[in-house]
């Protein structure tokens, strides 16, 4: 709040001190800035003439500003209001003068301000990448376990419930994570909300490091009578057939970023940037992005060629009611089914359109798309696999990723959402904004009893509810599902608050 706050009067300063220097310049000896502030306000209020404003103030306004050093700014600069106006009454300067030294000290209180704002957005990003020491703890727990107890090590799903992962009767859920303690919320959201657990199969993906702490965690935490089934990436055929898209596409994904994008450090030294386009570089640059577990849903089709249909959840979501109505929504012959973004009673976060994530400003984007077009959510979707694989979706997706990397990924600079939402484009059926709600994750105003009231909340964002960086009056959705007095969790110190 300082930092708003600091904001907030930067701005207000602007205002303030023009008023008070044309006060000062038209004679007012004893004036305070509230008072010339009130003084030029009275006559467009009662509707009398005010002073003229000397045709130099406008001049030097409009003259180029040079930047101020802020941690040595001189002592020509006054470093608070009150400083600046004892020193006007005390020198009596002229207008060019006053002007100068006005100008100098609201581009240096500027300059702190973006300075601040810059650092919040790279300590934000630190802290986001950054994996907890609580969750590595687990990590490394659970891989012991797994090494050393056969109970740890069970065949998920065991082999009567097998035939499950294929019946088309049951309803199938997909989750990508590498992370443990939020695959276990997501799974325990799933199972304790649904109305018919005993039809609800979960099919878990990970990666090679994390099968064992994965398979170790759901095998000593059954969640019977739903199906869990523990799966890494190189364990399904598909992936162990050769060259695979999504791969090669994140490795060129990755050198570009490093060429074009420099370090963390380099993007925040940048001194002509505006702070939400340092943001957008920083977020970037977050290792999600570049995840296969992110990229990997664009593959459901091939990783899961028997099944009809699947909902997609991402592992920073909480389930807060039964799930299987989605099975009942008419898709229309549409692949996708997911919220739309640009509308809703949380303007800060419901006001999404394409312009928000793809640069049409790039002939590319502009010829084929309109910037005012909705844009959609991924993090809960409903995925008709058989109307996918008639489409050339898949192929779209890969198409335009290279279009994006030839471009200096100029096109758009980060995630997988631009993509989809360009190789969906025309297969999406809009569903009801009660089956998610996101935005828990990057700002703090969203209503408590909005979120409780929701089918499904994501908490899209920075402030993951596993990080310290979470907002508290929120992480107790997310918190809720995890036994505290678990020997795991309470081994690795993870805590309620």
């Amino acid at each position: 709040m300082v930092l708003y706050s600091l904001l907030f009067f930067t701005f207000l300063l602007r205002f303030v001190f023009v008023m008070t220097a044309v006060e000062t310049i038209d004679g007012q000896r004893k004036c305070s800035s509230i008072g010339c502030l009130g003084k030029r306000l009275a006559p467009k209020i009662l509707g009398t003439s005010p002073s003229s404003v000397p045709e130099v103030l406008y001049e030097v306004f409009e003259e180029p500003s040079s930047l101020v050093n802020e941690k040595n700014p001189g002592p020509d600069i006054p470093q608070s209001l009150e400083d600046f106006m004892t020193e006007v009454r005390e020198t009596r300067p002229d207008a060019r003068t006053f002007a100068l030294k006005l100008k100098t000290m609201v581009n240096y209180l500027e300059q702190r301000t973006r300075t601040a704002k810059i650092q919040e957005y790279l300590y934000r990003h630190v802290a986001s990448s950054s994996i907890p020491k609580q969750l590595y703890c687990l990590t490394l727990r659970l891989a012991n376990e797994h090494s050393m107890n056969s109970a740890a090590r069970m065949q998920l799903p065991n082999p009567e419930q097998v035939p499950y992962l294929v019946d088309n009767s049951f309803f199938h859920f997909v989750l990508a994570s590498d992370n443990v303690l939020a695959a276990s919320v997501v799974a325990n959201s799933l199972v304790r909300n649904s109305l018919h657990p005993e039809r609800v199969v979960l099919h878990i993906i990970t990666d090679k490091k994390t099968f064992a702490p994965m398979q170790g965690w759901f095998s000593l935490h059954p969640l019977t009578p739903a199906v869990i089934e523990v799966k890494a990436l190189h364990q399904f055929e598909w992936i162990s057939k050769g060259k695979v898209p999504v791969l090669e596409a994140m490795e060129k994904d990755q050198m570009a970023r490093s060429q074009f994008r420099g370090g963390s450090q380099a993007i925040v030294a940048s001194d002509s940037e505006r702070p939400n386009v340092i943001a957008a570089k920083l977020q970037a640059m977050s290792p999600k992005y570049n995840s296969i577990m992110n990229h990997i849903r664009i593959h459901l089709p091939e990783l899961f060629p028997s099944l009809n249909k699947v909902v997609f959840l991402d592992d920073d979501i909480v389930i807060q009611t039964d799930l299987s109505p989605l099975w009942d929504i008419d898709m229309d012959g549409k692949v996708n089914g997911a919220v739309q973004t640009c509308s809703g009673d949380d303007k800060f976060v419901m006001s999404k359109k394409l312009k928000n994530y793809l640069n049409f400003s790039h002939p590319l984007i502009a010829n084929n798309f309109h910037p005012e077009e909705c844009a959609w959510a991924y993090g809960m979707n409903i995925f008709d696999l058989e109307a996918w694989r008639k489409s050339d979706i898949t192929q779209t997706y890969y198409h335009w990723l290279q279009l994006n990397l030839k471009s200096d990924l100029s096109l758009w600079q980060l995630g997988t959402l631009p993509p989809g939402l360009i190789a969906f484009h025309g297969h999406v059926q809009v569903i009801d904004p009660f089956w998610h709600m996101l935005g828990l994750g990057y700002q703090e105003n969203t209503s408590l009893e909005d979120a409780e009231n929701a089918g499904v909340i994501h908490f899209n964002g920075r402030a993951k509810p596993w990080l310290d960086i979470a907002f508290p009056q929120l992480r107790p959705l997310w918190a809720k599902y995890i036994d505290f007095s678990d020997k795991f969790i309470k081994g690795c110190h993870i805590r309620d608050s």
